[in-house]
């Protein structure tokens, strides 16, 4: 590998953030590796030179403003994000309170925006990065149990795509990725987090729900390390994708969706170029 670059992967100490950071430094690639808690990103990567781990939580601004400066400082560059960290606030909407649905879109949306905020001014001066977004087909198409989740992936990816309109003229692309089920921690006790309220009309779709999402872990069938690979290989092309549909389940309800909008413009297609003002 002749283009070495520094790279930032949030939530690196497990799942689909561990496999990225791994994917890179195979590469060859310096590479920030962040979460929580840093032991537990050293115990899932170990040590290398081209690694530097640090504490972060992705909703604290002051820790993310350290993290980024020890970044640059120990590096030179930052040449890529990876807004990886999330968790899933699973569970019917009425069910999911205040404080789920809020801290939901602080972790997913308001974190990567933020992680964004602090690294563009580098990137800026640079005339060169690459910002990626690890979406999820649940960004595209809404589903029961997800509406919390869905609501942080959409925005999240309504955020990139106008971000990318923005950061072109200074050289910085912009990737969203959607990948379908892969077998990541995401399902986890420790990602997955049930529904606060108990609401009787819910409570055996609830049950059954929740067991059946559950019963999913460890099952998936996309493999995350070669996503991983993956992406490392699709960010140091000339022109990285704006948008990526990774996993062939990811494929086909992608294009189901956008064969859906496209029938439902046409649905209504003459009321509803019919709302101009007469001339």
């Amino acid at each position: 590998m002749t283009d070495k670059k520094t790279w930032i992967v949030t939530g690196a100490g497990r799942g689909m953030g561990t496999d990225i950071a791994r994917a890179a430094l195979a590469a060859g690639h310096n590479v920030v590796a962040t979460g929580r808690n840093p032991d537990t990103v050293t115990a899932a990567l170990g040590g290398a030179e081209n690694l530097l781990v640090l504490a972060l939580d992705v909703t604290d601004s002051e820790q993310i403003a350290t993290a980024i400066g020890a970044a640059a400082e120990h590096f030179g560059s930052v040449d890529v994000l990876v807004n990886n960290a999330g968790n899933f606030y699973a569970g019917f909407f009425e069910e999911l309170s205040e404080e789920q649905v809020e801290q939901q879109l602080a972790t997913v949306l308001f974190g990567s925006m933020n992680m964004t905020r602090a690294v563009l001014p580098i990137m800026r001066s640079q005339r060169s990065g690459h910002i990626v977004a690890i979406s999820s087909v649940a960004g595209l198409i809404g589903q029961s149990w997800c509406s919390a989740y869905a609501a942080a992936k959409f925005g999240l990816e309504g955020f990139m795509e106008s971000l990318a309109t923005e950061v072109g003229q200074f050289g910085i692309t912009t990737t969203i990725v959607e990948p379908g089920f892969f077998r990541t921690e995401l399902l986890t006790p420790d990602s997955m987090i049930s529904a606060a309220l108990s609401i009787d009309d819910y409570a055996a779709q609830t049950e059954q729900t929740d067991a059946a999402w559950r019963g999913m872990s460890g099952q998936q069938g996309g493999d995350p390390a070669k996503l991983a690979r993956a992406l490392v290989e699709l960010s140091g092309s000339e022109q990285p994708p704006a948008r990526w549909v990774a996993g062939a389940d990811a494929i086909e309800a992608v294009e189901g969706k956008a064969h859906t909008l496209l029938a439902q413009v046409e649905a209504h297609r003459e009321i509803s170029s019919s709302l101009a003002f007469e001339a």
